[in-house]
This record gives structure tokens, C-alpha cells and sequence, in this order.
């Protein structure tokens, strides 16, 4: 496991788009993933623990973040041959087991996370209704451990970027395991 940071936000650059599979068997776009007020789209994986550590709280601000039109999509681009926990069977058992409120997809060629520039799991990438990154930190204070009352910044991030169209300037970058990249 290698500690990655990402990068701090480049406000206003535009979602790649995509074209992934999804666990629930449909193919998604980007456009068919956006929100009417946002769109959180979350890099992440199911063995890094990092992302264990958080999946709940990840669930609960999807949940919690469609009552202001923002919707989310995951999407898991490590290189399952060599993560095999990693796999797009694992991915399905993971979402139903965890009921995600939002579709989990499957970038096998890595290309869409290279398109977002993502380094790590979790990598959180926030977007306004035009789909202008708003966005680019962590899920919350408590980074892995969760902590009681911990201010929850992407949350409030996404809730004011749903309201304003306006991301916050300040922002803590967001940390986990690096992606785990093919060899070429």
C-alpha cells in the first residue's frame, strides 16, 4: 500500500465523460450519472483500506446528498488481475452486500482514470450542475478512522456547490492508496 495525496482542485475544468459498465448491468455515461444540482464522482476500490474505512460514511453522503439534486457514482479503475478482490464480480458483491445508493463501475482499461487524473483511493472529484470541477479533497477530518463529530467536507463542499454552483477555495486534499496501474 503506497500513501498518495491528490492534487488540489483545478476549478472549472470540465468532467471527462465516460462510458463504463456498471454492477447493476447497464452501461453508464457521464451524463447519465449527473444530478440536476451536482455530481460527486468517488474513485475508489474494495481492498484498500483507506476506502473500508469509510465506506459508510461514503454511503451515507450519497444518501444524504441526493435530497439536494447531487448525485454520485463510483468507479474502480486498480488493475483487478493483479487485486483480484478487486474484480468486477468482487465489485458486484461488495455493492449489494453494502447497498450503494449509487452505480459502482468498472474502468478496466484505466483510461477514465487517467481522463480525471486520479492518484489515489478514495479520489473524490466534485462537480457543479455543468459539470465544472468544484471539488478535489478529502471526505472528511477524521480522514481513516472515523472521529465523532468530525467536520464533514465533502458534504458540506457538495451541499454548497448544489446551492451556489461555487465549490469552497479552501480545501484539504484528500488521501489513500494509489491506484494500482497495469504494466505497459
Amino acid at each position: 500500500m503506497v500513501r498518495t495525496e491528490t492534487p488540489i482542485c483545478d476549478f472549472g475544468q470540465p468532467a471527462p465523460d465516460f462510458r463504463l459498465p456498471g454492477v447493476d448491468g447497464k452501461i453508464w455515461t457521464l451524463d447519465q450519472a449527473r444530478g440536476n444540482n451536482g455530481l460527486l464522482v468517488m474513485f475508489m476500490c474494495n481492498h484498500c483500506p483507506y476506502v473500508k474505512a469509510i465506506r459508510d460514511r461514503i454511503i451515507r453522503d450519497a444518501r444524504e446528498l441526493q435530497d439536494s439534486g447531487v448525485s454520485t457514482v463510483a468507479i474502480m479503475s486498480n488493475d483487478a488481475a493483479d487485486y483480484p478482490e478487486d474484480s468486477f464480480d468482487n465489485m458486484r458483491k461488495i455493492a449489494a452486500e453494502l447497498k450503494f445508493p449509487f452505480p459502482y463501475l468498472y474502468d478496466e482499461t484505466q483510461e477514465v482514470a487517467k481522463a480525471y487524473g486520479a492518484v489515489c483511493t478514495p479520489d473524490f472529484f466534485g462537480y457543479n450542475k455543468d459539470l465544472k470541477l468544484q471539488y478535489r479533497g478529502r471526505l472528511d477530518e477524521s480522514r481513516k478512522d472515523a472521529v465523532p463529530n468530525a467536520r464533514r467536507d465533502l458534504f458540506e463542499a457538495m451541499k454548497q456547490i448544489a446551492q451556489t454552483g461555487q465549490g469552497p477555495r479552501a480545501q484539504i486534499a484528500s488521501m489513500g492508496c494509489s491506484i494500482k496501474w497495469k504494466d505497459m
